[in-house]
């Protein structure tokens, strides 16, 4: 079973673990990307994100679906924000259930590193002195 949203507002964590939370899981992993202070140490005052939902929501569920057939996957939840976050919210939320613990990390991690190399999110980073758009996902 797999739930993916994009979403304007915060990001729900509780929801996403109980969303995956089954009795015949024994694991359950939740990655959670959030806003940092800083990028190649120059402070970040806030970020934007944009986001291709048709394109965005489909490729999700692609990796998802991918995830399914490299790891015995009970069920998956991929939340991504969009729209402007505040220092230390989150921006992305990837939740796994699996039947062992190796196959939840592993899952997680590839659904995380599978999402930034080709959902087409984007961000713009505002510093003090200016702002710049750049790959939220390079």
């Amino acid at each position: 079973m797999l739930e993916i949203k994009l979403l304007d507002s915060p990001l729900d964590v509780q929801h996403c673990i109980g969303f995956v939370s089954t009795g015949s899981a024994g694991a359950i992993d939740v990655f959670i990307g959030t806003v940092r202070n800083h990028t190649k140490g120059k402070p970040v005052l806030r970020l934007e994100y944009e986001a291709y939902e048709p394109m965005a929501i489909a490729e999700m569920r692609k990796i998802a679906e991918q995830a399914k057939t490299k790891f015995p996957i009970e069920k998956i939840a991929i939340h991504h924000r969009t729209g402007t976050l505040d220092i230390g919210d989150a921006a992305v939320v990837i939740a796994v259930s699996t039947p062992h613990r190796q196959a939840a990390f592993g899952a997680c991690q590839f659904i995380i590193d599978t999402l930034k190399e080709t959902v087409p999110i984007w961000k713009k980073e505002f510093f003090e002195d200016g702002e710049v758009w750049v790959a939220a996902h390079p």
